[in-house]
């Protein structure tokens, strides 16, 4: 049953959890994608987690904030750097002030049941709002905390873990790494499994004579009339196995017999990306003469010819792009979208494309921002292969579900994330959830398109809907 009466959430005062030993005192420098102006912002993500006995009316005697805390301070003596202090120099370059100063902690309590908010697994991911860190980020002289954390306990005796994290100091994997420090090291292991590797110097890239340049820079960039707004809306739709399936089994009867046995078929990401892609689109009503661009976090790691070492942390990925008139975008068959993803990521996993474009952030800092207010352009990141859902047993077992928090994100209004389903829906299994935040007038018609997604039928071709 869902939760009717007024939600109340208790805050306590905020703390600074410092490393349990002395740590090195230092100034530690980024690398050039740690310090792309585009990367320097916080993302939170929210786990739930049941209580240990929840089919049980007597919860665990364990306090979660505790144990958090106390696996926070084991974890920092490893990752010492997220309890210093983010600093901008003279040069314009972030560093980090390796002070022991400690991260930022609150705990909250709740005066409802998880089970009466589905821990937080609907549609509407507002709710998170009421769980997530809402302290500042900063200091009074404009440093950055590296990290800030909030523990909110439930009357069920479950408990949500917020993570506000600077995506200027850890990408996506080098997060769920120390989560999963700080799990191994509450469980009562004396060190991580996986040790951590600062080395940024792996990544600072050189002067380079041939810069990438980046695709909108004298595009006629499309417009919404939807936007600028400052009423946007955040949700998170879930796509089944089979609705994924039937959709790649669409784009195999497009395809050619050599073009599918060559690929093997076609990846859930690719054919998830062209199709929420479009029916973004299509959701802002973006004129159909202007440009409108597809932004594809692509991760180095795998990639790499001189390969980081087990335990970096830092971010390791570089964009790749699709660029495409909005009429191009709605009329051409969908696998040919797919095949831009598909060509586009593979030229981005290069060595040379990922050193270039390292060299590029050296020798050219990105001056520019991504015009958000238009509308025009999409960042598409896959949150799956994070496992957030994986191996963060703080003694509770694995988290139920983790999200993406709608706070800071909120001026990143053309962010979409492919998430894994939560853990509580068997039915799910094999499929996927997608975030994005629209103006909320276009936030029906995106609805709209994700909801024949899922009844798609094994027909010879897509037809697109029309703006």
């Amino acid at each position: 049953m869902a939760y009717k009466n007024t939600l109340i959430v208790e805050n306590k005062e905020v703390i600074f959890i410092k490393p349990l030993k002395p740590t090195p005192t230092t100034i530690l420098s980024l690398s050039s994608i740690d310090n792309d102006p585009e990367g320097n912002y916080h993302e939170q993500s929210l786990h739930v987690y049941r209580s240990a006995n929840h089919n049980s009316p007597y919860s665990s005697k364990l306090d979660p904030a505790e144990v958090i805390k106390e696996a926070l301070s084991k974890a920092l003596i490893y990752y010492y750097p997220v309890a210093g202090k983010l600093v901008r120099h003279a040069d314009g370059k972030l560093r980090i002030n390796c002070n022991s100063e400690g991260v930022p902690f609150t705990e909250a309590i709740c005066n409802c049941d998880l089970s009466s908010l589905h821990y937080l697994d609907g549609n509407n991911v507002e709710m998170a709002k009421h769980f997530a860190v809402d302290f500042p980020s900063e200091d009074e002289f404009g440093n950055q905390y590296p990290l800030l954390v909030k523990v909110t306990k439930f009357l069920c005796g479950g408990f949500t873990f917020a993570a506000c994290g600077s995506h200027a100091v850890c990408d996506g994997i080098g997060s769920s790494q120390f989560f999963r420090a700080m799990a191994e090291l509450a469980s009562g292991k004396t060190e991580p499994s996986v040790k951590p590797v600062w080395e940024r110097e792996r990544l600072v890239g050189t002067f380079t004579s041939q810069p990438l340049q980046y695709p909108m820079e004298n595009a006629y960039v499309a417009v919404s009339p939807f936007l600028p707004s400052t009423d946007l809306s955040h949700e998170c739709s879930k796509v089944d196995r089979e609705s994924i399936t039937r959709l790649k089994m669409s784009l195999m009867k497009e395809s050619d017999d050599e073009d599918c046995t060559k690929n093997k078929g076609f990846g859930t990401f690719e054919a998830l990306a062209a199709y929420i892609w479009r029916s973004r689109t299509i959701a802002l009503k973006l004129n159909y003469d202007g440009e409108t661009m597809l932004v594809i976090t692509v991760g180095v790691r795998p990639h790499l010819l001189d390969p980081l070492p087990s335990g970096y942390y830092g971010n390791a990925i570089v964009e790749a792009y699709v660029m495409l008139k909005v009429r191009e975008l709605n009329e051409r068959p969908l696998l040919e979208v797919v095949k831009l993803i598909r060509e586009s990521i593979k030229a981005a996993s290069s060595n040379d494309y990922i050193r270039n474009a390292i060299d590029t952030l050296e020798t050219k800092p990105r001056k520019y921002n991504y015009d958000y207010d238009s509308g025009a352009i999409t960042i598409m990141t896959d949150w799956r292969y994070l496992e957030l859902l994986k191996k963060v047993d703080f003694g509770w077992k694995e988290p139920v579900n983790s999200i993406p928090v709608p706070c800071d994100l909120d001026e990143y209004e053309g962010l979409c994330m492919i998430l894994p389903p939560s853990n509580l829906d068997p039915s799910m299994s094999g499929g996927a959830r997608v975030y994005v935040s629209l103006p909320s007038a276009a936030m029906p018609k995106f609805r709209e398109e994700m909801k024949a997604l899922t009844s798609i039928r094994e027909t010879n071709s897509m037809i697109p809907s029309k703006i």
